[in-house]
Parts: structure tokens; C-alpha cells; sequence
């Protein structure tokens, strides 16, 4: 009966491998091993028959049982009998070639089943499988991966059988066509391969130690011949790997002379793979073992295979090892271990030296270029430089040199990998000074021949060390004999001339910092070169040289002004032609430095410095033909494009002007008619788009050099020529005429050239003459054009300096006469101001600093053009110095000051008080007159004291107080006269600097007294209304010195303005609406507090007639009201009485037939609330509010409560709606938020803010206002109020007692919540209010209501917390009314029967035993059901309360000891249970069960394990609680089998898990004396039933326990 049941199970199992669950397969195949275990040739035997028989079952179900298969004879090999292991044996055999496709998974199983049988019977297997492996007949592809295998795992007992097997093999390896016949063969031969190594190498254990290599050597190298003549080839990667991979291990078995023999050939085969293969690993491992087994038979071959195998691992050393792919890492492991392997065979490779340098002096590469440079160092050092062709290693150290250098040169270590060309030319510039220094042999390689070098522009950068290197080797020569130094033109004729050396070192040092301050080392080779250059020049450059040479090292690249330094070198210039004072040498020297001109395109600043150095020579020149041919040529040859060049050419004219101007006039307008003008004219027209823009380059610079001429030439000869000669043909370059109609020109440069000369024509007529004495006709025609410019100028940005330039020449001609007309005046006021005030601002400082160079350049401009504006209007103001000249200039200025953008305002401000200023200081007052504009100006000024720009607040003041003393002026008073007062204003300067709100205040209010002193009375009325518009005002600090000022004024005179209030309210409403700042509401809010404080009732009345919802500027209003106790509290009451005058809500029918009807909000509680909000949200209603704060709780906590799931009226819906899409209402107009959001701010602002923070952080607000959670949000409120807020509860206690009869359930819901929660506070006992309120919840136990029922019920309970000292005196009264609680009739959810539960598990640790034993057992019975319950807060309550009934057990022991054994299962089940507080409730219950069970290990364990911090692990829990089970109650096992029967049918899924899995336990520990009470085969009914279950989980853990059943068969 036994077997039959085994085998049962055994046969159930099998069934259930069809399941497609993995993890249910897996359990199924640990039950099968855990049979096995049992009984494992039983389960051997019942897996050969099942499979037998089921001949058509899938394979991927006969892998399972084939595995536990495989590990019953691992675990149980040495207790197999032979007749079992041949059934095991033959049953494998054919499962594994049943099939003659390869069938990777099934075949593999059966595989391993003969790989762990044949560990112990060898022989047996090889017969079988042998039968399987027939000469000629190529074998099952697992046949010979069985062979491997054994070989791997059996190593003695297999080598014995390999000779043969390769014999039958070898003729096989040619009939494998298919690839994976061909892997496995390889697969084979690598496994017989290392078997065999290993078997030799344990010669002593192994079982005949006669074995030899040379036993396979032959079969192996015949194997091989196959594998890497045939295989090795395949196209097929995966073969090519199993190939080699064999190929190691095949090595060292093969015979010495043939591996010798095939080296050369393997050795590349092998290498070749890298490139074909990603995965280099095997590879690698089979060319160390190649290499082991070559070095092994003292291999010659290596040694010629040496440099492609160290080019070939080179790569593969040096990539990264990635720690994340494992492969990577090995491969690595194994290349070292090659070159390990070869470095015993390596010889030390000599190194070559490069025998030719032509190809290195060709190479780019900074490291051959640091090496070369190197080369040519030691070189110099033996004499090779000295040699035809040095001359070409000096040439290229030259050129090093001359690589450009980074900003900041990085330090580098000399080995760095990446060296930069920075690094190789400062080890080339050392190289040439030590070449030159230190190695004798090389002077006269060197000298003169390094001059050849600083001419050539491409040379520039290196023309520090040529020039430190050609001066120390000048000195030398000079050393050795003055005539020595002379340079030998006659020997050398590629030398530069010294016209050329002196041109070119003066222009390099016109920018002396440049690379590596070439200008002193420039100026120091000069010095020394200065009897080559002329012997006239000896002394003066003596002297003169290390002055200039000085003030370069004096100096800094940031401190030296260029101008002055280029005027230093001119003036240098112009004595050393003055020394010379030779023609012929004057004229060669010029055409020179005509000659180098071209060389310095690409450098800018040198060939700007050198036009001036030939304007200079040309002065200088006697010869008038010389110079007019160099000017012709100069104009021919420009490259009029470039601006540097433009100003060059302009300057050289100019300063060729001061001694030959009748020549340089004539020039220019010879040039003009010249053939030369009109070919380049006729040139450009070819090509249409270039045409017109060079043509505007070459009349721009036409234009500019009449401007220098102007300003250079003599005042006396060139006055006369201005108007004739200069700007006629000024003006003809600029207009172009078009068919006889003049066409101006849209060509920046040409403007700006322009404008600039006729700037320095008007400075040089202002210059001139006294200003009176030249009348300029051309002013007003001057002044349009400049205006015309500045308006073309774009507004979105300063990119050009048009403005600047253009004021700049306005400023100079307004200044000659004659005047300018109104219109015009104005014309050129309003044009400048718009283009230079309404430009963006500039970019932050931060922003400037990361943008470097540009910012910089913008802010310099920016400042520029600011200075011009204001010494524009400065000098038009001069026209007209009195209060109308004054309004005239702050009507075009007034827009700019008030505007919206800070940049604006700033920069009108700024100009407004140079304005003042410079008004002020040149004002003379002859007779008193009035200051007509004083109140309109100051008002525009006042409030700009506080603008967010501290620039702005300082400029502000400056002109308030300008304007008060050009006011004391006006008055009579002389105009150094001090008044204290407006003195002060500048004392209040320094606080402007960083102010806070304080600093603004106080200096408002100063500025306010001190205007308040000075305006006169006619005035100040306008002054007021100016100052409301300032509330608009865009800037923020600006609109708060308004509100401060008109503070102050309303203070003084409010008392009189009754019938101005509405009026008053209404603006600073409409100013709120316009303006919503926070600082103008806090200033309006004071304002309507000053008015109320005069006429309060006006002021209530105005602002409750507002419209619904209140917009948050009427919210402003009302909390301006908070601001004194006294007032506020007046209002309050006021405001209590409208909420309690009226009824909450008026019930209206809906159209909706049976929808019942709905409840809608009165208006005028509503309005009284919001309003109530309002004031007790301003922090300032804290007094008033504590003197009211028990009818406001009361009145604002019933008002919450009449107000859950009011609506508002659809009028007021609909305006909410609008309001809130508008983005207008601060807050909900919903009766209930309304209401509680009042009642939170009342209780923040009555003290009690802990209580408002605690029913917050507790949700309780939003459960208040919850119709479903309304009493649950009453409780946190009661709660947080017995905390925080005892002493106030007894009046309020007084004031809601009455409402527990109120006729609407809403109150008496909400006030039996709050009493409820507070019977669970102990306050209510210090209180003396515990009797009235029980009585009063006991009273509440017929209520109508089934919320009031339980609520009461709830209170009760709650005593047990808030006073368990009272309990016992109640309890009999309370105990009967938690039985009639369980016991309601009207309860369909069982409700109140779950708080009657909750609240007696509460109570029973402070009642009378004797009262509760005579309920014990009807209580227990009662709640028993609720323990499956569908609703997990009835399992909790029942299954806590339980718990705590075993406390009362002591005397009815037995009849409870048989309650817990009913619910034992069912409490250890629900520890399983979904809901977290079921799991803490049955661990509870467990702790509580524990002591009565009378097991001890039991009580420990559920009190050490069930721990509610505790986290449990289920399965190990189970297992020892059934092992205490068996020991203490074996005879109750069938009665827990059963009872756990019942929970295969449970809804949840974890609970239908738990249930097999106990009995699992059950059975695992109970004594086989006891097994008969089971019923066996109804239980492996249920469970193969429950095999079926859908969910995973429940099957794994039956199919767990089936194999578990073995314990009782």
C-alpha cells in the first residue's frame, strides 16, 4: 500500500510538469528530489515507467523529470544497485537519441543523467553508449558531448577507453558536414585532450600507470592536420572558436617534431584571429598553451615568429580590461601570461638611430619636433651646423620658434604624452639662446646669418630670442673689435638693410608686451646695431634707447596708454632724422618703410604706428617731388577696407600736413580726378555687390584725411580753407548724385568718417578763433545730418559709436554761431535722447567678465555716449538758463524718468541731475520771481529716492536738493547760502547705498517734512493728486515713498475729508486693482485704517457692500481694520452677529425628479465670514480675537458643521468661477472651506496656533469639510483642542451641549465627535466635565442617527484612555452599552457593532473580571465570524478583541482553550492576511493565545516572533510552529488538516498559499504513531485539486508539500 501511494505522489508530480509556471516546475522537480531522497530507486523506477509510458509527453516536461532524475543518482549514487543503474542507464540512452535532431535542453538532461551515473559505474555506461558509437556511421551529436563530459568527470575511469575512442573517431572527423557536428567533435578533442594531461600528471593514483602520451600523440596530430587544415578556415565564427579552443590543449599532446614542423604555420593561423574575432579570450588561451607546449619541446621556431607576435599582443595589452565584461579581464590575464611565456625566449632588440633628418624636419608631430630639436643640440655641440645644410636645421629651429604660444603657457613633465607646439617651442627658444650663448664653435654660424630672420613677418613670434640672441652675439663681436660688429654686406647679400632692421624693430615696438615683450629686446638690438644703421646716431640712441627701454619695464600691457607711447616713439623718430639731417638717406629710409607696408597686412596696430612713422619721415623730407610721389603711391597701394588702415593712411596725411599742406591738399584732389580714382571706380563696378562698398572705403578715407589735415595744419593757414576747400570736397565724397538727384549713403565707415571730420573741423574752428568772430553758415545743414544719423541708428543695440561721435560734433557746432532754430533745437533734443536713454541695458558684470573683450568695448562705449548727451544738453541749456528753459528741457526728460524700465530711468536721472547741477551752478538771479514748476518737478523727483537702482536714489536726492535751493535762489536768497534743512538731504545720501525698507521710510519721510516746509500751499493740491499717480508707479520702492507720503499728509489734514471717503476708498481700490503689490497694499491697508479710526462706520459699510467673493484688494481693505484692539473688537461682534442673525442655508427643491433637494448658502453669514477671515488673518486681531475666542469657536465650529455639502447660490458660483479663471480670488467661496478656513485663522490667531498645526499636519481640515469624514475631522480638532487649549474648554463644553438635541443630525454629529474624542483626554476629569459628558453620550445610544449611535459608543470607549480610572466605578453601565452595540438590529455594515468591538477592547483592562466573565463566552462566539470577514477593519477589531479576551480565560480555562483551538489556524493563516493591520492584529492575538496554550515553546515563540517591529519570515515560522504543534497536540493533527482544508476555497491568494503549505509542516513533523488520523486520500484529493489553482504561488507550495506527503505514507 506503501509503494502504491509513493509512486502516487511521484505520478501526481510528473502530471504537473505540464504546468507552463517556472517556478511551479521548479517545485515540482524539488519535490521529485525530495521523494528521491525517500526512496530513490522507488521514484528511479516510477520516473523510467512514467516516461515510458507517456511516450508522447513534450520534452521540455520530460527535462524536468530527467533533472531530478540526474540529482536522485548524484545524492544517492553509492546506494544504487546495478539492476537499477542499467534501467537508469538505458532509459538516459534512449531519451537522449530518440530524437536524431539536436535537441539542446532534453538531450542535455539525458546527458547528464549517464554523466552522473557513469561517476560510479563507469563501465556500464560506456557499454551503452558505445552501441550507440559505430565505426563509419557518424554518432548523436550528444553521444559524443557524453563522451566529453565522462572524460571531464571521470577522468581514470574514462582515459582508458579514449585510445579506442579516437580511433573510431578519426575517420569520422571527414564525414561531419554540419558545423555543430564539427564544434562538438572539438569540444570532444579538447575534454579527451585536458583528461589525458591530467590523468599523466597523476600517473601515481591513476589505475594504469603504464599510459603514455605517445598512447595518443599520432590520433592527436592526426586530428589536428584535420582542424586546422579544413576547420580553422570556416566561415563560421563560432566553429573557428571551437577549433582553437581544442588546439590548446591538442598541443602538448602532440609529437614534439611535428609541432616544431607546423609552428610557422599555427602560430600566424592562430594570430589571424584577432582580426576576424571581437572576443579575443579563447584565442589568447590557446596561443598560451601553444606557446607552453613550444617553449615545453625547446622550440627554435619562436624565435623568427617573435616580431608579429609581439605586434599582434601589443594591441591586446593595451586595451582597457572593462571589470564589467568578465572576458575582457581574462583575456588580458592569459595575453600576460603569453608574454611571460616568450620573454624566456626574447633577446634584447638593439635600438637603430636614424640615419637621415630630411624626412623628421617634414614631420608635423610635436614629439619627432621636440626630438629634432634635440638632435640638432647635440649636433651643434660636435660641429655638423658647421656643414653645408646647417643652415636648414637653423632655419627650422628658427621656425619652432616662431610657433604661435598659448595665452598661459602650461607646465608639462618632459615624457608627457601630449606635448603641445607651446612645449616644443620653449624648448626651441631655449635651445637657440644656449646655441647661442654657450657653444663658441657656433658664433660664426650664427652671426650675421640670424639678421636674415627678423625681417620676414613669418618670423615675428620668434623675434624676442632672435633679437636677445643676435644682441649677445653683437656684444661678443663688438668684444672682439669695433669693426668686427659692422654688418659685412659684401659677404653676406641676403642680409636686410639698415633702413629695413631700424623700420622694422621701431614698429614692432609700437606694441612692446607682444610676445614675450619683444619691444625692449627690439629696442636694445637697435641700440647695438647703431653704427651699422648710421654713425650720426651714436649718442642720441645711446641716450634715448634705455629711457624708452624703461618705460616699457616701468610699465605694465594694462598701464602704458599706447597713445603716449606712440607719441614717445614718434618723437624718438623725428630726432633721429633731425640727427641724420641727411636727404638722401631720409628719402631711402621712407621709400623702406613704404616698401615694408605690405608686410604688415594681418597686424593691424603695427601698420596703423607705421603710416604715422612715414607721415613723420615725409615731414621731415626736404624733397616736395619724394613726397608727393609717396603720398600718390600710399593712396594707390591702401587697403582702403581695413579701419586700422583708413586711420593710418589719415594720420600720416595729417601729420604730413603740418609742414607740407599745400602738398597734401593737392594730392587728395589730384587723386580724386587721377585715372588711378576712376579705374577703381570702373574696377569695383564690374563687380556689382563689391563696387559700391570700396568705393565708400576710399571717399571714407578721403573724408578722414581732410579732418586730420584740419586738425593738424596750422590754425592760421587752414581756417581760410575750411568752407572753400575742406568740406566742399568733404561733402562731394559723401553725397553721391544718382541722375542729378543726391542719394546719401548707408555706409557705416563712410558716416563715421564723416562725422569725425567734421568733428575735428569744428574743434579746429573753435580752436581757431574765438567763436564770435567766425560766422559758420553750414552750422544748421552740420547739426540736420548728425541728427539724420543718430535716428538711423537701430534702438535694439549700441554696436557702432555713431551717437557718440555725432553729439559729440553737435556739442562743438551749437557752441558757434549762429543759434539754432526752436524747431530744430527740439528736433535734436528728442532724437538724442530716445537713441541713447532706450537702448538695453548693458549685460551684468558677470556676464561682461565671461564675454571678456566685447562687453568691455560696449561698456566703454556706453559711457562714452552717456558723457556726449549730457554735454550736448549742458551746452543747449547754457541757451537758456530759467525756470521756462528748464520745464522745456523736463518736458523731452519727464517720460524717460517715470518709465517702466530700470536702464531708462537710470540713465535719465543721471542726466537730470547733471542737468540741475549745472543749472544751479551757472544761475543768477537779478529779481524775485515765483518757481512756478517746483511742485510738479519735485514730485517727479521725491518718490525716485527709493527707486530699486541705488544710482537712481542718489541721483534723485541730488535733485530734490537742487531743486530746493534753485527754489531759496528764486526766493532771494544768495546762492551760497546753506539751509539746514536741505542740507540735510545730503547726510541721508550714504544710507541710500543699501537700504532696507526702514532706511527708505525714515528718508521719505524726511524728504516728505522737508517738501512739506518748501512747497507753497497753491501747489501742494497737485503735489498730492501727482503723488497717487505715483502709486503706479512700475517701480515698487518708487510707489511705497509715495504711499509714505501721502501717509503723512492724510495724518495731518484726514479729519476734514468726510465727504471725500467713498471717494478716497474707491481710489485706492482702483489704485490696488491697477497696482497688486504687496507694499501697496500694506500702505493702502494703512491709509484705510487712518480713515477708519475717523470714520469707522462709513468705512464697514463701504467694504461689506463690496461684491462677492471678495477680490483680494477688498481683503487688503478689511485686514487694514486688525490694526487696534479696541476698534477690532467692535467690528468682530458686529460680524458674530450676522453670522447668527440669519439661518445657514435654505433648502431648494431640485428639478430633478427623486434627486431630493439641495441646501443652499444664505448670503449674508457668508459675506460676515469671509469677512471674519479677513480681519483674523491680519496678526494685529490677536487681542481682540483671545477676548471673543469662546462664542468665535463655538459659532465658527457649528457654522463648519451647517455648512458640509452647502452649495452657494448659482449667481455667486458663476462669479466665482469667473473670479478664479481670472485668477482674481485669494481663496475658495465654498460655505464649508469658507467656514473652516475661518475657524483654522481664528484659532492661529486666538493662540492656540499649536492646535491649528496639529489638526494640519493630521489632515483634519479636509476630513472636517468631508461629508463622508466630517466627525473624523471633529475628532482631530477635539483632540488638538484637549491638548493644546484645556483651559478653554469648559465654556465652550457649556456653550455646545445644547446642540445635542439640536433637530439637525449635522450638529449633533458634529458635537458628539468632538465630546467623544475629548472623553479620550484626561483633561475633561481635571475639568470636572467627565460625568455631564458620558451621561450625555450614553443618552445618545437611541439616537436616530447611526454615525451619533457609534460616535457615542466610540466616546465611551475613549474613557479608557482619557480616564481608566473612572472605568471601573462605570463599568457595568459601559460593558451593557458595548453588548447592545454588537447586538443593533438597524447596523447593515456592522458599524456599530465594529466601534462596539474597537471601544471593548479599549475598556477591558480597566473593568471588573466578574463583570466580564459572565459575557465571556457570548462575546467570543459573537465575534468569531467577523474573523473572515470581507471587511478588513472588522477582522482587526474582532481578532484585537479576542486577544484581549484571553486575559478574562482563567476561569473558564477549557471551555476558551477550545475557542483559541478554533481559531488557531484561522489567527496563523491571517498573518498571510493582505491588509498590514490585520497581520499586527493576529500577531497580537497570537502573543495573547500563547500562555493559554499550554506549550511552552509555542508562548516563546509567538511572543519572540511576533513582535510587531518584528518583520516575519512566514515559511521558517510555520515550520516551527507545526513542530511545536505535533509535540505538544499530535492528536490534533487531522483537525488542523481539516480546518486548513476549508482555506483551499480562500478568496485571498497568499491565504489559499499558506494553507498547503502548514499542512506541509504539519505532516514534515508529525510522529509516524499519529498518521493514521489522516485521511490520506481525501487530502491528496484536495491537493491535486489545488494543483489546478490559477495562481503560481499556491501551486509551488502544493506541489511543495505533496513531495512532503512521503512523511506519512
Amino acid at each position: 500500500m506503501t509503494e502504491s501511494r509513493i509512486k502516487r505522489l511521484a505520478t501526481t508530480l510528473m502530471d504537473a510538469t505540464t504546468d507552463k509556471d517556472p517556478l511551479v516546475q521548479e517545485q515540482i522537480y524539488n519535490a521529485l528530489c525530495y521523494l528521491g531522497e525517500s526512496e530513490p530507486e522507488e521514484i528511479l523506477n516510477a520516473c523510467d515507467e512514467y516516461l515510458r509510458q507517456h511516450d508522447k509527453l513534450a520534452y521540455p516536461h520530460r527535462v524536468i523529470i530527467l533533472k531530478a532524475m540526474e540529482t536522485v543518482v548524484k545524492n544517492n549514487i553509492a546506494l544504487l544497485d546495478k539492476s537499477t543503474a542499467k534501467v537508469v542507464i538505458f532509459l538516459a540512452s534512449n531519451e537522449m537519441t530518440k530524437s536524431k535532431e539536436v535537441i539542446r535542453d532534453w538531450q542535455q538532461a539525458a546527458s547528464n543523467v549517464l554523466v552522473a551515473v557513469g561517476q560510479r559505474f563507469i563501465n556500464k555506461v560506456m557499454e551503452e553508449v558505445l552501441t550507440k558509437f559505430q565505426p563509419g556511421i557518424l554518432p548523436h551529436y550528444f553521444v559524443m558531448q557524453t563522451f566529453a563530459n565522462l572524460s571531464v568527470s571521470n577522468v581514470f575511469g574514462m582515459v582508458p577507453f579514449l585510445n579506442s575512442i579516437l580511433g573510431t573517431m578519426l575517420p569520422m572527423l571527414g564525414m561531419a558536414k554540419q558545423d555543430h557536428m564539427k564544434s562538438v567533435f572539438c569540444y570532444a578533442l579538447q575534454h579527451f585532450s585536458e583528461s589525458i594531461q591530467e590523468y599523466l600528471a597523476n600517473l601515481d593514483k591513476a589505475p594504469d600507470p603504464t599510459v603514455r602520451k605517445d598512447t595518443f600523440s599520432n590520433e592527436i596530430f592526426s586530428a589536428y592536420e584535420v582542424l586546422f587544415n579544413s576547420w580553422l578556415q570556416h566561415r563560421e565564427a563560432k566553429l573557428r572558436l571551437a577549433v582553437v579552443e581544442a588546439m590548446g590543449p591538442m598541443s602538448y599532446l602532440m609529437p614534439g617534431e611535428k609541432l616544431e614542423e607546423q609552428l610557422p604555420k599555427l602560430i600566424p593561423g592562430i594570430l589571424a584571429l584577432y582580426k576576424k574575432h571581437t572576443e579575443a579570450f579563447y584565442i589568447s588561451k590557446s596561443l598560451c598553451q601553444i606557446l607552453e607546449a613550444s617553449v615545453n619541446i625547446g622550440s627554435r621556431s619562436l624565435d623568427v615568429q617573435l616580431d608579429s607576435l609581439l605586434g599582434t599582443l601589443h594591441p591586446q595589452i593595451c586595451a582597457p580590461a572593462d571589470p564589467s565584461i568578465p572576458l575582457t579581464v581574462k583575456n588580458h590575464t592569459e595575453v600576460l601570461r603569453c608574454f611571460t611565456v616568450l620573454a624566456s625566449q626574447m633577446e634584447i632588440k638593439k635600438p637603430f638611430i636614424l640615419s637621415s633628418m630630411k624626412l623628421p624636419l617634414q614631420d608635423s608631430n610635436n614629439k619627432v619636433k621636440r626630438a629634432v630639436v634635440q638632435v640638432i643640440s647635440a649636433m651643434a655641440h660636435h660641429g655638423y651646423l658647421e656643414q653645408p645644410g646647417g643652415e636648414a636645421m637653423m632655419e627650422f629651429l628658427v621656425r619652432q620658434c616662431a610657433l604661435p604660444s598659448d595665452a598661459q603657457p602650461k607646465k608639462q613633465p618632459p615624457d608627457a604624452d601630449d606635448l603641445t607646439s607651446d612645449s616644443v617651442q620653449s624648448i626651441s627658444v631655449n635651445t637657440l639662446f644656449l646655441l647661442s650663448t654657450t657653444v663658441d664653435r657656433m658664433s660664426n654660424v650664427l652671426w650675421p646669418y640670424l639678421l636674415e630672420f627678423v625681417t620676414p613677418i613669418q618670423f615675428t613670434n620668434a623675434l624676442t630670442p632672435l633679437c636677445k640672441s643676435l644682441m649677445y652675439l653683437a656684444v661678443k663681436k663688438q668684444e672682439e673689435g669695433e669693426n668686427a660688429s659692422l654688418i659685412r654686406y659684401d659677404l653676406n647679400a641676403n642680409l636686410p638693410s639698415p633702413y629695413a632692421l631700424t623700420t622694422r624693430l621701431l614698429v614692432v615696438s609700437s606694441q612692446p608686451y607682444v610676445g614675450d615683450c619683444r619691444g625692449a629686446a627690439a629696442l636694445r638690438l637697435l641700440t647695438v646695431l647703431h653704427y651699422s644703421v648710421h654713425p650720426a646716431l651714436d649718442q642720441l640712441w645711446s641716450k634715448q634707447v634705455p629711457l624708452l627701454v624703461e618705460h616699457i619695464e616701468e610699465n605694465t600691457e594694462r598701464s602704458l596708454s599706447q597713445k603716449e607711447w606712440e607719441e614717445k616713439l614718434l618723437l624718438f623718430l623725428q630726432e633721429t632724422l633731425a640727427a641724420v639731417s641727411d636727404n638722401t638717406w631720409i628719402c631711402h629710409f621712407v621709400t623702406e618703410m613704404c616698401r615694408q607696408l605690405n608686410s604688415y597686412n594681418g597686424f593691424p596696430l603695427e601698420k596703423n604706428f607705421l603710416y604715422k612713422c612715414i607721415g613723420t619721415t615725409l615731414g621731415a623730407c626736404a624733397s616736395k617731388d619724394l613726397v608727393q610721389k609717396q603720398l600718390q603711391e600710399l593712396l594707390e597701394t591702401a587697403r582702403y577696407h581695413e579701419e586700422a588702415e583708413r586711420e593710418g593712411l589719415a594720420s600720416c596725411f595729417g601729420i604730413c600736413a603740418i609742414n607740407h599742406l599745400e602738398e597734401t591738399l593737392a594730392k587728395l584732389e589730384d587723386f580724386v580726378r587721377s585715372d588711378v580714382f576712376k579705374k577703381s571706380v570702373g574696377l569695383f563696378s564690374i563687380f556689382k555687390d563689391r563696387s559700391d562698398n570700396e568705393v565708400e572705403k576710399i571717399k571714407s578715407t578721403l573724408i578722414l584725411c581732410y579732418g586730420y589735415v584740419a586738425m593738424y595744419a596750422p590754425k592760421e593757414l587752414v581756417l581760410s580753407r575750411i568752407e572753400a576747400d575742406i568740406l566742399k570736397n568733404v561733402f562731394q565724397y559723401f553725397n553721391t548724385k544718382v541722375l542729378g538727384i543726391k542719394v546719401e549713403t548707408k555706409d557705416l565707415t563712410l558716416k563715421l568718417c564723416l562725422i569725425r571730420s567734421i568733428c575735428m573741423i569744428s574743434q579746429a574752428i573753435y580752436n581757431g578763433v574765438k567763436c564770435g568772430d567766425f560766422i559758420f553758415s553750414r552750422k544748421a545743414e552740420l547739426v540736420a545730418q548728425m541728427v539724420e544719423f543718430i535716428k538711423a541708428e537701430p534702438l535694439e543695440a549700441m554696436r557702432t559709436p555713431v551717437r557718440q561721435r555725432a553729439m559729440i560734433t553737435c556739442t562743438y557746432l551749437v557752441i558757434l554761431e549762429p543759434h539754432l532754430s526752436d524747431p530744430d533745437r527740439t528736433e535734436l533734443i528728442d532724437t538724442c535722447l530716445a537713441s541713447v536713454l532706450a537702448l538695453p541695458p548693458l549685460e551684468p558684470v558677470k556676464e561682461r567678465e565671461e564675454n571678456g573683450g566685447d562687453a568691455l568695448h560696449r561698456e566703454m562705449l556706453y559711457g562714452d555716449t552717456i558723457s556726449a548727451l549730457k554735454d550736448l544738453l549742458k551746452s543747449l541749456l547754457q541757451r537758456n538758463l530759467t525756470p521756462h528753459g528748464l520745464q522745456d528741457m523736463f518736458a523731452h526728460l519727464g517720460p524717460w524718468i517715470k518709465s517702466n524700465k530700470e536702464h531708462e530711468r537710470q540713465r535719465a536721472v543721471e542726466v537730470s541731475a547733471a542737468l540741475l547741477e549745472f543749472y544751479l551752478s551757472k544761475l543768477n538771479v537779478s529779481t524775485v520771481i515765483p518757481f512756478y514748476n517746483l511742485g510738479v518737478l519735485t514730485a517727479l523727483f521725491s518718490p525716485r529716492c527709493s527707486d530699486s537702482l541705488a544710482s537712481v536714489r542718489q541721483h534723485a536726492v541730488d535733485c530734490v536738493y537742487c531743486l530746493l535751493y534753485i527754489q531759496l535762489c528764486y526766493e532771494g536768497f544768495a546762492r551760497d547760502h546753506r539751509d539746514e534743512m536741505v542740507e540735510g538731504l545730503k547726510a541721508l545720501k550714504k544710507g541710500l547705498e543699501e537700504p532696507d525698507f526702514t532706511v527708505l521710510f525714515h528718508t521719505c519721510n524726511n524728504i516728505a517734512m522737508v517738501i512739506g516746509k518748501r512747497v507753497p500751499p497753491d501747489q501742494l493740491m497737485s503735489l498730492l493728486l501727482a503723488m497717487f499717480e505715483g502709486l503706479a508707479d512700475p517701480d515698487r520702492n518708487c510707489s511705497r515713498a509715495a504711499t509714505v507720503m501721502i501717509n503723512s499728509l492724510l495724518k495731518e489734514r484726514g479729519g476734514v475729508l468726510q465727504e471725500k471717503v467713498p471717494d478716497i476708498m474707491s481710489i485706492i481700490h482702483s489704485k490696488l486693482e491697477e497696482v497688486d503689490e504687496e507694499h501697496i497694499r500694506k500702505a493702502a491697508q494703512q491709509t484705510v485704517y487712518i480713515l477708519a479710526s475717523q470714520h469707522k462706520s462709513v468705512v464697514v459699510s463701504s467694504l461689506l457692500g463690496s461684491s462677492l467673493p471678495f477680490d483680494s484688494h477688498t481683503c487688503a481693505m478689511w485686514r487694514s481694520l486688525a490694526t487696534e484692539p479696541t476698534l477690532t473688537s467692535q467690528i468682530l461682534e458686529q460680524l458674530l452677529e450676522k453670522v447668527n442673525r440669519d439661518v445657514p442655508y435654505k433648502e431648494s427643491k431640485c428639478f430633478l425628479l427623486g434627486s431630493g433637494s439641495e441646501r443652499i448658502a444664505t448670503p449674508l453669514p457668508l459675506a460676515a465670514t469671509c469677512a471674519l477671515y479677513e480681519i483674523m488673518s491680519a496678526p494685529e486681531s490677536g487681542a481682540a480675537v483671545l477676548g471673543l475666542y469662546p462664542p468665535l469657536f463655538v459659532t465658527l465650529l457649528l457654522r463648519v458643521s451647517c455648512t458640509v455639502g452647502v452649495q452657494l447660490p448659482k449667481n455667486l458660483q458663476s462669479r466665482e468661477r469667473r473670479s478664479s479663471s481670472h485668477g482674481q480670488a485669494p481663496r475658495s467661496l465654498h460655505p464649508c472651506s469658507c467656514a473652516v478656513e475661518t475657524l483654522k485663522a481664528m484659532l492661529a490667531r486666538g493662540g492656540s496656533e499649536e492646535v491649528a498645526r496639529a489638526v494640519s499636519s493630521a489632515g483634519g481640515w479636509e476630513l472636517m469639510a468631508s461629508p463622508e469624514r466630517h466627525h473624523d475631522g471633529i475628532a482631530v480638532l477635539a483632540s488638538a483642542m484637549a491638548r493644546h487649549a484645556g483651559p478653554r474648554l469648559p465654556l465652550i463644553v457649556k456653550n455646545l451641549i445644547p446642540t445635542l438635541s439640536s433637530v439637525f443630525d449635522s450638529q449633533r454629529i458634529t458635537t458628539t465627535a468632538f465630546f467623544a474624542e475629548l472623553l479620550s483626554s484626561n483633561v475633561v476629569n481635571d475639568l470636572i466635565l467627565l460625568e455631564t459628558m458620558m451621561d450625555n453620550m450614553t443618552g445618545r445610544q437611541k439616537d436616530a442617527c447611526m454615525l451619533v449611535r457609534m460616535l457615542a459608543l466610540r466616546g465611551l470607549g475613549n474613557i479608557a484612555s482619557g480616564s481608566p480610572e473612572k472605568v471601573r466605578k462605570h463599568g457595568a453601565k459601559l460593558l451593557a452599552s458595548m453588548v447592545n452595540g454588537m447586538d443593533d438590529k438597524d447596523d447593515p455594515h456592522n458599524l456599530v457593532a465594529l466601534e462596539a468591538m474597537s471601544s471593548l477592547s479599549k475598556l477591558l483592562d480597566h473593568l471588573e473580571e466578574r463583570d466580564i466573565q459572565s459575557m465571556l463566552l457570548h462575546i467570543a462566539i459573537r465575534i468569531r465570524p467577523f474573523f473572515d470577514s470581507e471587511q478588513p477593519d472588522l477582522r482587526q477589531s474582532s481578532i484585537v478583541l479576542f486577544g484581549n479576551l484571553t486575559k478574562f480565560s482563567e476561569g473558564n480555562c477549557e471551555v476558551f482553550f477550545e475557542q483559541i483551538l478554533n481559531g488557531l489556524v484561522t489567527l496563523l493563516l491571517h498573518l498571510q492576511d493582505p491588509k498590514p493591520e490585520v497581520v499586527k492584529a493576529c500577531k497580537f492575538a497570537l502573543r495573547m493565545c500563547g500562555p493559554n496554550m499550554g506549550c511552552e515553546g509555542l508562548c516563546d515563540m509567538f511572543l519572540n516572533h511576533l513582535r510587531e517591529d518584528r518583520s516575519l519570515h512566514y515559511g521558517e515560522f510555520m515550520n516551527n510552529v507545526c513542530k511545536h504543534l505535533m509535540q505538544s497536540y499530535p492528536e490534533m493533527l487531522n483537525r488542523l488538516i481539516l480546518t486548513n482544508l476549508f482555506y483551499f476555497k480562500s478568496n485571498w491568494v497568499d491565504i489559499r498559499a499558506a494553507a498547503p503549505m502548514f499542512i506541509g509542516f504539519l505532516v514534515l513533523h508529525v510522529d509516524e504513531d499519529h498518521c493514521q488520523q489522516v485521511d490520506l486520500d481525501q487530502l491528496i484529493s484536495a491537493l491535486n485539486l489545488l494543483l489546478k489553482d490559477p495562481v503560481p504561488a499556491v501551486r509551488v507550495k502544493v506541489a511543495e508539500t505533496l513531495g512532503r506527503l512521503v512523511r506519512i505514507l
